[in-house]
């Protein structure tokens, strides 16, 4: 409301207005009625005069109280500044039209002697020129921060072993204490980046890859966690970062025991084969997991299935005198055998070379025998003494390595294809697991007691019989075994112990503490696989699943 109310003059000027009118048709009516129809247009007209009159009265009644509103706006904004149009920051000062009313504010420099005391913004000055007035002058902080003389020993407690970054690394500050700690938690929990509330949305004229450059620069900017990749970083002992994610074939478990499950080599594809005669595929997710393809195989309950290193067909084999090959890309299911000239009944174990060339079954009295993956015919075998119990390729798939009932260990060159070295494995009465590094440095055996033996194989062919470790945290026989893609894992299993697998640390050789843990139970495992980048790892077991977790350390899978 203005500071001054409406004229109350005014109002009573239209009401006498009114009342006179109404005085007036008051008087006329006894005249109209007794009238005759001639004089009735004489009255239309003294009514029509009247209402024009009126009219006009309230025209300048109006263009009255629109000056005086005028004049009230105009003594407002001199007294208080302008109530009725807030100034716009950003838009440029008009000249004011001294029609419109007086300016709403104007600069007082009468204190400066006509200078402006204001700072104004030069472009010749830098921040080196301040910084050149402000040496001399450093304050002393206001407080110190207990956290940052505070020292935290990490090596007393066992799970904060894990945020060491050397081995030997034992007192750390308590700045960088909280560090670690956001950033394992921030490994932790890598999915919940919706809560930050700070995440900046991308802008609309930007592209995807404009922002997704600016939030990579952005994450590196805001914590001090090391560049390098973490793949190329160690594994520390002792305790394994891991995580319990949804089971492989949640979507289609198996109705018996699970004897194969391997990851394609595109890291996302899994298959799975057991004794309840199926071939399944899954795709590795960590959260659903979907299948993607059922095959039943109706003559042969599958005791080994295995990819191609190169990823195009799966080779299937049971206790039959044949085995299968299925062809991924053009979907197809063959039967190959009975081999020509041989009586083998089972073809149930067997290995592919990593060049995916050549297929080694284990045959009677000592034979093995070596099949062409492109052909599927019979190419050759290989003679030792005792029964052939386990198998393995190294160098590339030159080399084939082999161990059975004798208690020895064979190496054959597949080019000559003759024996190269025959050596004993120590403690070991009948070998029958057999498992090679991916560089083939390392080899490991496991014998009918339980024990694996860790041995370099330069040492080993070298007459060095003497092994690295020797593993003896199982008590049964050694059903597989299998070393992750850098070596730095080694995981072991046995069909007839409970919870009966073991992961060792490989760099050190000794067993992860922390594995499989109180709140998991691996059931009775008989096959296992690291995924092409080791982040994910795979356990089937008697109970028709096939159990998944996370292993931390590695980022990709």
């Amino acid at each position: 409301m203005s500071l001054i109310s409406q004229n109350p003059i005014q109002k009573r000027r239209l009401e006498t207005i009114e009342a006179d009118d109404d005085s007036d048709e008051g008087l006329g009516s006894p005249v109209a009625a007794g009238a005759e129809d001639g004089n009735e247009t004489k009255s239309e007209k003294r009514k029509k005069e009247k209402k024009r009159k009126k009219a006009k009265a309230l025209e300048a009644l109006e263009e009255k109280e629109n000056k005086e509103r005028e004049e009230m706006k105009l003594l407002e904004s001199s007294l208080f500044g302008s109530l009725y149009a807030p100034p716009q920051f950003g838009t440029e000062v008009e000249a004011v039209d001294p029609d419109k009313g007086v300016p709403s504010f104007f600069m007082d420099r009468s204190g400066g002697d006509g200078e402006d005391d204001l700072p104004v913004y030069d472009e010749g000055l830098s921040s080196e020129d301040e910084g050149d007035d402000m040496v001399g002058r450093e304050r002393k902080p206001a407080w110190v921060d207990e956290e940052e003389v505070t020292e935290v020993d990490i090596s007393k407690v066992a799970r904060l072993r894990k945020l060491r970054k050397e081995g030997d690394e034992r007192v750390i500050s308590g700045k960088e204490y909280e560090a670690r700690l956001r950033g394992q938690h921030a490994k932790l929990n890598r999915f919940a980046g919706w809560a930050d509330l700070d995440r900046k949305a991308p802008l609309p004229g930007s592209s995807h890859n404009e922002s997704d450059e600016e939030g990579r620069v952005d994450d590196i900017l805001r914590n001090n966690d090391e560049l390098v990749v973490k793949d190329n970083a160690k594994l520390l002992p002792d305790m394994l970062g891991f995580s319990r994610l949804v089971d492989a074939n949640a979507q289609e478990p198996s109705s018996g025991p699970i004897n194969s499950v391997q990851f394609h080599r595109n890291g996302q594809l899994m298959l799975v084969a057991g004794l309840d005669k199926h071939l399944r595929f899954f795709q590795i997710d960590g959260k659903r997991n979907p299948k993607i393809q059922s095959i039943f195989i109706e003559d042969c309950p599958v005791h080994k299935a295995a990819f191609l290193p190169d990823g195009s067909e799966v080779i299937l084999s049971g206790r039959r005198k044949f085995f299968y090959s299925f062809d991924l890309v053009n979907a197809a299911v063959s039967k190959i055998g009975p081999l020509t000239g041989r009586e083998e009944k089972s073809l149930e174990h067997f290995e592919i070379s990593p060049d995916s060339k050549t297929i080694a079954f284990i045959g009677n009295e000592g034979y093995i025998l070596l099949i062409s993956s492109k052909t599927k015919q019979l190419i050759g075998t290989l003679k030792m003494n005792g029964n052939v119990r386990s198998l393995a390729f190294a160098d590339g798939g030159n080399q084939l390595l082999s161990s059975g009932g004798d208690g020895h260990v064979y190496h054959w060159d597949l080019r000559t294809r003759k024996c190269i070295h025959k050596g004993t494995d120590e403690g070991s009465l009948a070998g029958i697991s057999l498992c090679t590094s991916p560089d083939s440095s390392l080899f490991a055996t496991g014998s009918t007691s339980g024990i694996v033996n860790v041995y370099k194989r330069d040492d080993f062919l070298g007459g060095k019989r003497k092994p690295l470790k020797t593993i003896e945290n199982l008590t049964t026989e050694i059903g597989e075994m299998k070393f992750n893609h850098d070596a730095q894992v080694l995981a072991i299993s046995s069909r007839k112990e409970r919870n009966g697998m073991r992961l060792v640390h490989v760099p050190s050789l000794t067993v992860f503490q922390n594995w499989p843990g109180p709140r998991f139970s691996l059931h009775y495992p008989r096959c296992l696989d690291f995924s092409p980048g080791s982040g994910f790892l795979s356990v089937g077991h008697a109970g028709g699943k096939v159990l998944l977790y996370k292993l931390h350390h590695y980022q990709n899978a």
